[in-house]
C-alpha cells in the first residue's frame, strides 16, 4: 500500500482544515487507517484512527471533539477533518495503514506510512 497525504497548509487559530490520504492498491478496505503527527522538537504521536469498516474510531484526548476521521473505501481515501485548530496542532501529519484492520493507536502497529503534510496554525 502506498499512501499520499495532502491538504496541509497555514490556517489561523480557530480555523479548519481537511486532510486527505489517498491509498493505492485494491485492498484498502482491508486496512485500519490512522493519522499521527509530529510537532517541532517532539516525537510523533497518535491523532486518530478508524477501522476497516469505519464502524470504530479512536482519538487522542487532545483532539476529541475537534477532529473527525472518516474513510471512503470506494475511493481509497481516508480524511481528517480538523476544526477549532490551535497553535499546538502545528505539526507534520502522517497517514498510516495497519493490517490489523482495527482502529489502532500505537505506531508500531502500523505497516505503511505516507510522506506527511505540514499543518501550521498561527495565533
Amino acid at each position: 500500500v502506498q499512501l499520499q497525504a495532502s491538504g496541509g497548509g497555514l490556517v489561523q487559530a480557530g480555523g479548519s482544515l481537511r486532510l486527505s490520504c489517498a491509498a493505492s492498491g485494491r485492498t484498502f478496505s482491508s486496512y485500519g487507517m490512522g493519522w499521527f503527527r509530529q510537532a517541532p522538537g517532539k516525537e510523533r504521536a497518535f491523532v486518530a484512527a478508524i477501522s476497516w469498516s469505519g464502524d470504530s474510531r479512536a482519538y487522542a484526548d487532545s483532539v476529541k471533539g475537534r477532529f473527525a476521521i472518516s474513510r471512503d473505501n470506494a475511493k481509497n481515501t481516508v480524511s481528517l477533518q480538523m476544526n477549532s485548530l490551535k497553535p499546538e496542532d502545528t505539526a507534520v501529519y502522517y497517514c498510516a495503514a495497519t493490517r490489523l484492520m482495527l482502529a489502532r493507536t500505537e505506531q508500531y502497529e502500523y505497516d505503511y506510512w505516507g510522506q506527511g503534510t505540514l499543518v501550521t496554525v498561527s495565533s
